[in-house]
């Protein structure tokens, strides 16, 4: 669990829903025409804009993100480490016999198993790599398009208000209460922007970049391994993409065979 994601969610849910609670009463904030025109309005909209399968794949994105912990990528340069150790020892051939989770690592140690030269191979996993870019640029662009949509519903919501309101002028004490409600969807847009699209966006692009590195370092790794590095240098090497401060010493975890 992505415990500041859930953190930051609440804690700003709380700070508006007290601020709310100290100068009057939440359920002056309820407007079910005005969040049926937001969010149906924001939906629809992204239907239009993306595949269904391209929106589909977005929430199970986001959910996942938010559920699953951050990956290390000291951890993954010890993998590769432990990779280099191994074919030292006991031959390329033995990296395609390893029991691996991760499918590009997977189709690193075939490639390097098969004797694949280190131009296919870097093609190949290029590929790859951009391939997930674009995958994954897509599942961000979902949300930046619903924190650009949810406002402009919100906006269209208060301006349906506000015409509403207009055609009540020859009772002036609806006029207050009707210009309330017209400004809820502005603000009703202007939260979910704000507090969920945006933020899932900007943690999905975070989550991508950490996801890159990690393939950057098996795609560095797995040429190191086909120039027959010591598992020190490659150590080295993969070491340089992560930031000092945050880099353990040099180890190796045992791979399952």
């Amino acid at each position: 669990m992505d415990i500041a994601s859930l953190a930051g969610i609440i804690s700003g849910l709380i700070l508006i829903v007290s601020a709310i609670l100290i100068g009057g009463d939440v359920q002056t904030f309820l407007n079910i025409p005005g969040l049926m025109i937001v969010v149906g309005g924001t939906l629809a909209a992204s239907l239009i804009t993306f595949q269904l399968d391209d929106i589909k794949s977005a929430f199970k994105a986001a959910v996942f993100v938010f559920s699953s912990p951050k990956e290390d990528s000291n951890d993954m340069v010890s993998t590769m480490v432990e990779l280099c150790t191994l074919s030292r020892r006991q031959g390329i051939v033995a990296l395609s016999k390893l029991e691996i989770e991760s499918d590009f690592l997977k189709k690193a140690c075939n490639l390097i198993a098969d004797g694949s030269k280190e131009d296919m191979m870097r093609d190949t996993l290029n590929i790859e790599i951009e391939s997930m870019k674009q995958r994954h640029f897509i599942i961000q662009d979902v949300f930046k398009k619903m924190g650009l949509y949810a406002p402009s519903f919100g906006m269209i919501g208060t301006l349906i208000g506000l015409v509403q309101m207009l055609t009540k002028l020859n009772n002036p004490e609806t006029v207050g209460p009707s210009m309330a409600v017209a400004l809820l969807t502005t603000f009703y847009g202007s939260l979910l922007a704000s507090l969920i699209f945006n933020p899932i966006a900007g943690k999905l692009r975070a989550r991508t970049l950490t996801e890159v590195i990690n393939l950057e370092i098996i795609f560095e790794g797995a040429a190191s391994i086909i120039q027959d590095n010591n598992p020190m240098l490659v150590y080295e090497k993969l070491s340089s993409y992560i930031p000092t401060k945050l880099r353990r010493p040099m180890q190796q975890k045992m791979m399952k065979r």
